[in-house]
């Protein structure tokens, strides 16, 4: 008996063992679960040679299988032959093809297959490897993509076919604990070469049959209620929108849809709901600030990348719309949008990504190797300024990242951290990033080393809503980490975006930073940091910076009447770009399309903060069209607009900030704005002031229905002028209803006789 008991215990032991074993492979116990949460970087816009455009860029290579495996550290093939590596490997990652005839012309050069059986598909089968035969392929594509749906092309027996191909290497790569896949396609909608693409991603298990496409509706609103549709049957998904720098202004619209409706509170929700993620930064560009939006930003020229719109007569040599093609913007007319009409469309995690046609990514300055097959697949062909597309091959830049704060590594919690956006972006490299807002984080909070647990209790962390407290100012939590194998912080700063009025505004403030520099006694402003870069040697010295930057902040110009947000963005010091980089590999000079030098950067997702409502009530209501239509003003017709101000010049005070400008239009049909005295607050598109007016330089104007129409950042904004008594105020179209500027009968002594004058008046 004995015996028996001592064979008996020990196969327990051993079925014991495995069983944990086995919970140990599961998700649910993969990797370990840590409340605080884990930073976890990944890959959000990928592309293979599942994509039509990417088979055309000579990437015939690299499939999803192979993303994946590049993805973990292993090495791969160039779409040229030569071996590439990444120099950190992701922990997760979606492959997001087009999912417009995705997998036409690999099926179609896959002997056997149904599809190259298609007599559609016979164009799309490379006869041979030589450039003519390319080019034959990128010409049949290039028709194929231009004209209307194939219908033998775009079987949706094909679709689902592929798509369970995609599911089903998605599965195979995913690892919990160590890497985690997602299904994931790019829905890619370019009417008239306006970029409005959107990248889906599915949560796992239960997926849809085959992608909804561009092909079935290029309209994001019908891409929406399909979304719906699929989140009724019970499939988890969301929507990133992406590259809006190349949207010509139509990615965060303000006034009609993509139908040309009128946008409402519907609408709203519908992109809220489903758009939960926007890209901030990759391969074409960074989209989160242009200068001509926020003329006050230092930092603002940062790999902006624009391209002319051709393809169309009516949009060959055209010049992209700004506005409504950067985040920032559209984050603050959504705080407008709130306060005006009691909705915000533009409440979204940042993410970052590559948009690689490679299969692969490079992520960093110093492992580039392009993005787009043989189009810049060697550095010679980089560096002699290859055109793609209209983009010179030297402005494009390595891949954006997207950090997110999960508790382990697993479908589930990265999933969840993307959904709730508690996100995170980067130019490339692995900074780390935390930010909380709250109203009662001590000052002191961050000397323990239980903090992060104290802020989640005390706050909210980035992607979320802090609730109204009174008239107490918010308190802020920021912290970074560089990355290892990168180069040491400069600073953090956090950008504040408000709405008073129908008028938006921003400011940005320096919070934290390295070194012994002192901030301007009147303006905050932290001086640059010293490079080290040996631009002719392209290197530099780590002997600057930080390696960590954290600092509790309160918003020292809090107004409890006012939506707001804010997010924090984190610079390194000065490294040499990619360009100076081969450039001294090459043993040419640094070209001078692009700068010599790269501070590397990351961005949190917002905190938004909704007003008090008491603070609200007791606030000064500002003046409206209806307000003085009440007490009898009329607006000026066309004749009597010209009489007005053709040939005349002008000093206008805004009322809501109190800041005056001149104005004079010539009988040119040119204005030309200049501001009276430093606006520090300068709210540029939705405010009193263009960057061309802030610069002095001439913005074109033409009298019509009634109004004085100016471009602002390429967008029309009409401006009444209203009358009454012997005053003249002037309404712009974009500030819902508010009538924020007055004419001022003769100009001032000076500029604080000015602010002098209108508050003894408001008194």
């Amino acid at each position: 008996m004995k015996q028996m008991k001592s064979i008996t215990l020990k196969h327990y032991s051993c079925i014991a063992a495995v069983v944990f074993m086995l919970l140990l492979a599961s998700p649910a116990f993969a990797g370990q679960n840590n409340p605080d949460r884990n930073a976890y970087f990944g890959e959000t816009h990928l592309h293979t040679s599942w994509s039509l455009d990417a088979f055309a860029f000579d990437n015939l290579i690299n499939s999803p299988k192979e993303a994946y495996e590049y993805a973990q550290g292993k090495t791969i093939k160039h779409p040229l032959g030569y071996p590439i590596k990444i120099k950190r490997p992701l922990d997760w990652m979606v492959v997001t093809d087009h999912s417009e005839y995705v997998g036409v012309t690999t099926e179609a050069n896959t002997p056997g297959s149904k599809l190259s059986k298609l007599p559609a598909a016979q164009p799309f089968i490379l006869k041979g490897n030589t450039p003519e035969d390319f080019l034959k392929l990128a010409e049949a594509i290039f028709k194929l993509q231009s004209g209307p749906p194939n219908k033998d092309l775009n079987n949706p027996e094909y679709n689902a076919e592929i798509w369970k191909k995609n599911v089903a290497l998605a599965d195979e790569a995913y690892k919990p604990g160590k890497f985690t896949t997602f299904y994931g396609y790019e829905w890619t909608s370019n009417t008239n070469y306006r970029n409005l693409h959107r990248t889906i991603y599915f949560r796992g298990g239960k997926t849809v049959d085959r992608p909804f496409t561009a092909l079935d509706s290029s309209h994001p609103e019908d891409l929406w209620k399909w979304m719906d549709e699929q989140r009724k049957k019970g499939i988890a998904l969301m929507a990133s929108s992406h590259n809006a720098n190349f949207s010509d202004g139509k990615m965060y619209p303000t006034e009609v849809d993509s139908k040309g409706r009128p946008i409402n509170d519907i609408w709203s929700d519908a992109r809220l709901r489903n758009e939960r993620l926007t890209e901030v930064k990759q391969s074409k560009g960074q989209s989160e600030v242009h200068p001509m939006l926020s003329p006050s930003d230092k930092f603002a020229i940062y790999e902006l990348i624009s391209s002319f719109l051709i393809g169309q007569p009516e949009t060959d040599g055209q010049i992209p719309v700004i506005a409504g093609s950067y985040v920032r913007q559209a984050l603050k007319d959504g705080v407008a949008m709130k306060e005006i009409k009691g909705y915000n469309p533009y409440k979204f995690g940042f993410i970052g990504g590559s948009d690689s046609h490679n299969g692969a990514a490079p992520y960093r300055q110093d492992n580039y190797f392009g993005d787009v097959g043989i189009n810049n697949g060697t550095d010679k062909t980089r560096m002699a300024g290859h055109d793609i597309a209209g983009i010179d091959a030297r402005l494009l830049n390595p891949a954006g990242l997207t950090g997110v704060w999960a508790e382990e590594n697993t479908r589930e919690s990265i999933w969840d951290a993307l959904y709730r956006r508690e996100t995170f972006c980067t130019s490339g490299p692995a900074i780390k990033v935390r930010f909380f807002g709250g109203w009662n984080y001590p000052q002191n909070i961050l000397n323990s080393n239980k903090w992060v647990k104290s802020a989640y209790a005390g706050g909210v962390t980035m992607g979320n809503d802090l609730p109204p407290a009174g008239a107490k100012a918010p308190t802020f939590i920021v912290w970074a980490e560089k990355d290892p194998t990168s180069g040491n912080l400069d600073r953090i700063q956090i950008v504040k975006g408000w709405s008073k009025n129908g008028q938006s505004y921003e400011k940005i403030y320096d919070v934290a930073w390295a070194g012994d520099r002192k901030a301007d006694k009147w303006t905050g402003e932290v001086p640059p940091i010293q490079s080290t870069v040996d631009i002719d040697n392209a290197t530099y010295k780590n002997t600057v910076g930080a390696k960590e930057l954290k600092t509790v902040w309160v918003d020292p110009d809090f107004d409890p009447a006012t939506h707001a947000f804010y997010y924090a963005r984190v610079l390194e010091i000065p490294t040499p770009r990619w360009t100076t980089i081969q450039a001294k590999q090459l043993n040419i000079a640094p070209p001078d399309v692009c700068e010599a030098t790269v501070q590397e950067r990351a961005w949190s997702t917002p905190i938004w903060l909704t007003p008090d409502a008491k603070a609200l009530k007791a606030a000064k209501p500002g003046l409206t069209v209806a307000d003085l239509r009440a007490k009898g003003a009329v607006a000026l017709d066309d004749k009597q607009l010209k009489e007005f101000i053709v040939g005349k010049s002008y000093f206008i005070v805004n009322n809501t900030t109190g800041r005056g400008f001149k104005v004079r239009y010539d009988k040119q049909g040119n204005s030309l704005m200049m501001n009276m005295g430093r606006t520090m607050l300068l709210p540029s598109l939705t405010g009193n002031i263009s960057l061309t007016g802030y610069q002095g330089m001439p913005a074109p104007y033409s009298i019509k229905n009634g109004r004085i129409v100016t471009l602002v950042c390429g967008k029309p904004i009409e401006l009444t002028v209203y009358k009454l008594g012997d005053r003249n105020y002037m309404a712009r179209s974009n500030e819902y209803g508010y009538v924020n500027y007055e004419f001022l009968p003769k100009p001032p002594v000076n500029f604080i006789d000015l602010m002098n004058a209108k508050k003894l008046e408001s008194n």
